[in-house]
């Protein structure tokens, strides 16, 4: 799950990464009396979407009066901001966030990301920030620098003094650089995040270190434990379905394609995905309604599947071991008739109790298509799209 930048920022500060003081707007009128209430002769308005790139895209802009505050922002509400990190459609802006301007003398990057090859947490840093960190690593592989961290013995202050040196840091900004450090990883354990990243953090110029922005995401099976986190998440920058989806316990990814499917098990959806490729078909999402659905749980299924306009046929595949397939067969059908289906719908159903979950399909009276192996459903799904009838 991602939150905001201005979200990232109070739980950085919370412990102990120092970041400009700064106010949520969601109208023009309170950017401008925020940008009042901070003081100074300078401003920096920033749309807050689930994206990197704003600046480039328009998202950022410093402005010098009130005025070019208020008017500024009342160009961002309401906009789809649409950066190289999101579709064509963009995220949509519904507030701001004003901060007076700092002082930048250097900008550095700094993130923690799980490195799954080594199983520890890294740090990946550089002395060239303000850059998104693919581009830092093709156009400037040698700035970056990277330090694991073992999870037994937690960030050790030589090793956050070593990354301060390598970052070219002097002083009393070594020590501010160590508390940063230590701040990052602690946020980042405590909170099971999955990714900290401060671009930039900036060298101001009394030489103090200061993040002028921050992202966050976390690990959504580990939201259970934060519900202070968990209270965070902003349905409007998700995609609808997945929103939806989410909203009703089904893991789901919205793709491309046209075929909606309704699987049980992750591995078993990749599997169907790429026989629906080889099959010359595009799958339209990624959803495993788990073990143990409930005809009720398959019937809410159907209806998150056909959120996406773009599905012309479902194609349903259950291997069911902690499921049961007439369970399976009985969600179909009751999705069928209270969904008020017109679309194919292809079902493949494998183990338990997969004869009484045939005969169900069978005695349905349902136009639906019934197929034995994986490479039938999906061959069968493809063919029944309104696109291969017309071809």
């Amino acid at each position: 799950m991602d939150i905001h930048e201005y979200q990232a920022k109070e739980i950085l500060a919370g412990f102990g990464v120092p970041v400009p003081r700064g106010g949520l707007a969601y109208s023009p009128e309170q950017a401008g009396y925020r940008a009042r209430e901070l003081g100074g002769q300078a401003w920096v308005v920033k749309a807050q979407i689930h994206s990197g790139g704003r600046g480039a895209a328009g998202g950022v802009k410093l402005c010098k009066s009130e005025d070019e505050v208020r008017t500024y922002a009342g160009t961002l509400f309401g906009k789809n901001l649409v950066t190289k990190q999101t579709d064509a459609a963009g995220k949509g802006v519904y507030r701001v966030w004003v901060e007076g301007a700092s002082d930048i003398r250097q900008e550095l990057y700094l993130g923690f990301v799980m490195d799954r090859t080594s199983e520890r947490i890294m740090i990946v840093a550089s002395a060239h920030g303000g850059m998104e960190i693919e581009d830092l690593a093709q156009g400037d592989p040698d700035s970056l620098r990277r330090m694991v961290v073992d999870p037994a013995v937690g960030l050790a202050d030589y090793q956050a003094r070593e990354l301060a040196f390598a970052l070219g840091l002097t002083g009393g900004q070594v020590a501010q650089m160590v508390t940063v450090l230590h701040a990052c990883y602690r946020a980042y354990r405590d909170l099971d995040a999955m990714m900290v990243e401060i671009n930039p953090l900036v060298i101001t110029g009394t030489g103090d270190l200061v993040a002028l922005d921050a992202k966050m995401s976390f690990d959504t099976n580990a939201l259970y434990k934060h519900p202070q986190i968990a209270a965070l998440r902003d349905p409007s920058q998700e995609d609808p379905r997945e929103a939806t989806a989410a909203d009703n316990g089904l893991a789901y990814v919205g793709l491309d394609g046209d075929i909606g499917c309704i699987i049980n098990g992750a591995g078993l959806a990749m599997a169907t995905m790429d026989m629906i490729k080889l099959s010359g078909g595009e799958p339209a999402n990624f959803l495993d309604i788990g073990g143990g659905a409930s005809p009720e749980r398959v019937c809410q299924a159907f209806r998150t599947v056909l959120t996406d306009k773009n599905v012309s046929v479902i194609l349903v595949n259950i291997f069911a071991g902690i499921n049961r397939c007439d369970w399976i067969a009985n969600g179909v059908v009751q999705a069928y008739r209270e969904v008020g289906l017109t679309l194919p719908v292809v079902v493949r159903l494998a183990g338990t109790n997969v004869k009484e979950g045939q005969e169900i399909i069978r005695n349905s009276g349902l136009p639906i298509l019934a197929a034995d192996t994986l490479a039938e459903a999906a061959q069968a799904a493809v063919a029944a799209r309104p696109t291969a009838a017309a071809a």
